[in-house]
């Protein structure tokens, strides 16, 4: 796992342009555990899963609508009965402009993610019941993301991108005995702010 964050730090280093940007990202979520891509009504039907991810992102130079990104994202969420879980993972794609104000982008992403349950977990040690849930159980986890961005002004310079994002994500093993992957689906509401060069 300590390869995979590795190698998306080495990505992002990697593409340093004069024209490169970076920014961070926040935003509130909310998750369910369904298959990809499920009906999003499963959000407003279901009880909030809330969390939030915060970023750190890098765009190559933008050649006419066209743009690339690479992003280092670390979260956390809550989801009753089930787990607290923090992903940390490398998130990498394509984004294009439709005019200076919209444009949508997708991604793939792959990372760690940390699941500690969030009802007891007892072990049967010696004929009595031992509390064995620890300090959680680490995993992997990959993704796909689908978002759409309107970029308003935040001074004479520079401007903030307001996104909507919609991320199918799985993570691994979960449960050898019966589920072992687990599916996940998350839609997010944020903003990307520009941070400032460095004066040479």
């Amino acid at each position: 796992m300590r390869h995979l964050l590795t190698l998306g730090l080495l990505i992002l280093s990697l593409a340093s342009t004069a024209q490169n940007k970076k920014y961070l990202s926040f935003a509130l979520t909310n998750n369910a555990s369904s298959y990809p891509f499920q009906y999003l009504a499963g959000y407003v039907e279901n009880p909030l899963h809330p969390g939030f991810e915060v970023g750190m992102g890098k765009t190559t130079g933008m050649i006419k609508h066209h743009e690339w990104f690479g992003e280092l994202k670390i979260g956390y969420f809550y989801h009753q009965f089930v787990q607290h879980g923090i992903p940390i993972y490398f998130n990498g794609g394509y984004r294009y402009h439709f005019n200076h104000r919209f444009s949508m982008d997708a991604a793939l992403g792959a990372g760690y993610f940390h699941s500690i349950a969030t009802t007891d977990v007892l072990k049967l040690d010696n004929g009595e019941y031992e509390n064995a849930k620890g300090i959680g159980r680490p995993q992997i986890m990959a993704a796909i993301g689908f978002s759409a961005g309107y970029r308003v002004k935040i001074n004479k310079t520079d401007s903030a991108r307001i996104f909507f994002q919609y991320q199918s994500r799985v993570q691994l093993p979960f449960n050898d005995d019966y589920v072992p992957i687990l599916p996940y689906n998350q839609i997010a509401l944020g903003i990307a702010v520009p941070l400032k060069n460095k004066k040479p």
